[in-house]
């Protein structure tokens, strides 16, 4: 009897171990599926982002602080940039053209943010500066950029401690006011000449005939790149506190 129950329980742990096996070998599975998946979804976020970020600069003013005083200020800021750009715009054809632009005259654009500040009689300065930074989800009239990563002109003001205004500068569609009117179509000519066809329907509120799937490539791109941008922030959040 001893021998028997021995057996038994040798073949019962045995067949615990297949069933453990088989249990792990699922999870093993759907792990590594989730994993591939992800980095899927990552890379398309990416190469989305990368492509949309080569074919634009974004402006983004930030205000002293958030009072009433100075958001106004900033707006007041805001519209000194888009009439000195606004004259400027006919000599500029490409990214390449606003980045050259920008770059030659990203003085006299710090000049003309100060000339606002002066005439207010405010001590604080304007600061520019050009690279690649974090912007939100926005909208332009009739099209829709997803949060991530964008070459742009960032403009501080004094502490620069208040909330922020951004559009984007080239293609001009800060000359749009924000989620009205229609983008002009010389202007989104110019993102369809930089753009895949896909990436154009992600960025149009027009629709289209795919419209739920273009919506979730939306979501992909954006939900991964503010996890990005969350990441980074965190990170300089734990260096700085270092």
């Amino acid at each position: 009897m001893k021998t028997l129950f021995s057996f038994h329980a040798v073949g019962d742990t045995q067949k615990s171990l297949k069933d453990i096996g088989k249990e792990t070998k699922w999870i093993a599975a759907i792990s590594f599926s989730i994993i591939f998946f992800l980095l899927l979804f990552c890379l398309y976020a990416e190469k989305v982002n990368e492509d949309l970020s080569n074919s634009m600069i974004r402006l983004h003013i930030i205000a002293n602080s958030d009072n009433a005083y100075d958001q106004k200020l900033k707006l007041q800021v805001r519209d000194a940039i888009i009439d000195y750009m606004n004259e400027k715009m006919d000599e500029i054809g490409t990214k390449e053209d606003a980045k050259a632009f920008l770059s030659g005259n990203k003085d006299k654009m710090e000049a003309v943010a100060n000339e606002v500040l002066i005439a207010e009689g405010i001590a604080d300065s304007a600061m520019v500066s050009f690279g690649k930074y974090p912007f939100p989800t926005k909208t332009y009239g009739n099209m829709i950029l997803p949060a991530g990563y964008y070459d742009a002109l960032k403009i501080e003001i004094g502490e620069a401690k208040g909330q922020n205004w951004w559009c984007v500068m080239f293609p001009p569609l800060c000359f749009v006011e924000d989620t009205k009117g229609v983008i002009e179509e010389e202007y989104v000519d110019l993102l369809r000449d930089e753009l895949t066809e896909e990436e154009m329907e992600i960025i149009s509120l027009t629709g289209s005939d795919s419209e739920i799937p273009v919506e979730l490539k939306f979501k992909i791109v954006e939900i991964f790149q503010e996890s990005k941008i969350k990441l980074a922030n965190l990170f300089r959040g734990i260096l700085s506190f270092k």
